[in-house]
């Protein structure tokens, strides 16, 4: 959980920071950008081969190994001299995050009973949605209070003793790996990682460098170097390897259909936390740590609702992610009907109206987050946990992109009726979530309710993880 935190905060922290970035080394915008998305499109790329390495070649051993790249590499960050190393050892960082992060949704999976992994995951979502708003927090505080006179180089520094420890406490995970170590497949890793760059580069430097032609270019040919890629693994499939994404994984109706919503989820919310904060900093002039106070409310709720979901979940079964995605769409909804009705006035002075509806995100986010990981990966063979784990996050990634690529582009446009842009963007964003609402359809319907569960059933591994590990009951 401590890595998973590191992971999520390191995409949110250096935000605060840019300026004070830009300005010490000299950065320019181009280089200041690629600071923020080097890591995010680095990382979405090489998820789905780490928890694939993790599959062959033990997952204790890829989690050290990425965690100790990322901690290394979050050193050199604090300590660059100039901005192309800072963006150098950004996509290091990136590299070493998609090394460890499927890993730990690989332990949650194949570690826990079923009693044990919902509580995991809720343990899991909430140490998620703390990183992403003490991101904003942490950053701000650090670089306002100039800690030691390094301006931003904390930001950074602060992974070290963290990172140190996450890897000191890899000794107490379980060791395992398939029985059998097939080689990677290295050309599927070539054509994977090279259509989702294809995809995800154009997503998030396009808008900022104006989208030139070789955006719309790269998008293009996502398509068919992602086609060859299905191609070359029901090959390998075929002749009896072990491809990169086994297609078995697909066929399987909830992680299929869970992927699906975890586009439109991850779209929507990256894209509201987009507008917000450019809502709140440009438009009304709150300053960075004022705007990522704003938040507070929606993270507590997000914190509480998670730790609610496992007992709900006990009783609802699935249809808790029909109720979350509700609640998170009437959150936005009523976000939407604050701003057309009473518009920018209702952000001053105690804004109880937008407070509250960020508290009805938060908990919508929170109640949806952790046992939609958990269901998209419960049926999945433990052989391929790991690369189960990477696209589950994968998806996530682009979806988060695609989401802020939307919203933005409904910000620039100009309709003739005169609508507030906020207001625009508040109602693409809605639609985003009415799509993950409708797309909880299939998960509910094709998925058995599941019994309650006994309050008094302990939370343990599995008798199979017990003798694995040489644990005793």
């Amino acid at each position: 959980m401590l890595a998973a935190f590191l992971a999520v905060m390191d995409q949110f922290i250096i935000n605060i920071a840019l300026t004070d970035i830009r300005d010490d080394l000299g950065a320019s915008m181009p280089q200041t950008e690629l600071a923020v998305s080097g890591y995010a499109l680095v990382y979405g790329a090489v998820l789905i081969t780490g928890g694939r390495l993790g599959d062959l070649y033990g997952h204790r051993r890829l989690f050290a190994v990425g965690v100790a790249l990322f901690t290394a590499a979050s050193l050199a960050c604090g300590l660059a001299p100039s901005a192309g190393v800072l963006v150098a050892f950004r996509v290091v960082q990136g590299v070493g995050a998609a090394l460890f992060y499927p890993q730990v949704l690989s332990f949650l999976q194949t570690d826990f009973d079923r009693a044990a992994r919902s509580r995991a995951f809720a343990v899991f979502g909430t140490v998620v949605g703390l990183a992403s708003i003490s991101g904003q927090l942490l950053g701000g505080l650090l670089v306002g209070l100039d800690v030691f006179g390094l301006s931003w180089r904390p930001v950074f520094l602060v992974n070290v003793p963290l990172g140190l420890a996450a890897l000191a406490g890899a000794a107490l995970l379980p060791p395992r790996r398939g029985t059998d170590r097939p080689l990677l497949d290295l050309p599927g890793v070539l054509q994977l990682m090279s259509a989702l760059v294809l995809l995800t580069l154009p997503l998030v430097a396009g808008p900022g460098w104006g989208w030139p032609w070789w955006s719309y270019a790269l998008l293009l040919l996502s398509v068919p170097t992602g086609f060859a890629f299905v191609l070359w693994e029901r090959r390998v499939a075929g002749r009896g390897g072990l491809p990169l994404l086994d297609a078995e994984l697909f066929r399987q109706r909830v992680f299929a259909a869970g992927n699906g919503l975890a586009l439109a989820f991850f779209a929507g919310n990256a894209g509201l936390f987009f507008i917000l904060t450019l809502h709140l900093q440009q438009h009304l002039g709150f300053s960075p740590l004022q705007g990522g106070l704003f938040f507070t409310p929606l993270a507590v709720a997000f914190i509480v609702a998670s730790a609610l979901a496992p007992r709900i979940r006990a009783r609802a079964g699935l249809h808790l992610l029909t109720l979350a995605y509700a609640v998170n769409l009437t959150g936005i909804l009523t976000l939407l009907a604050v701003a057309v009705t009473v518009g920018d006035s209702a952000w001053r002075g105690v804004p109880w109206a937008p407070l509250a509806a960020l508290t009805v995100i938060g908990a919508g986010q929170g109640l949806g987050v952790s046992p939609l990981m958990a269901a998209v990966l419960t049926d999945v063979p433990h052989r391929h946990a790991g690369a189960a784990s990477g696209v589950v996050e994968s998806t996530a990634q682009v979806g988060a992109a695609l989401g802020t690529v939307l919203v933005g582009l409904v910000l620039q446009t100009s309709p003739a009726d005169g609508t507030p842009a906020f207001a625009r963007a508040l109602t693409a964003d809605a639609l985003l979530a009415g799509t993950a609402l409708l797309l909880t359809i299939p998960l509910v319907r094709h998925r058995p309710r599941p019994r309650p569960l006994r309050p008094d059933r302990p939370w343990r591994r599995t008798a199979s993880a017990h003798h694995r590990t040489g644990v005793s009951s």
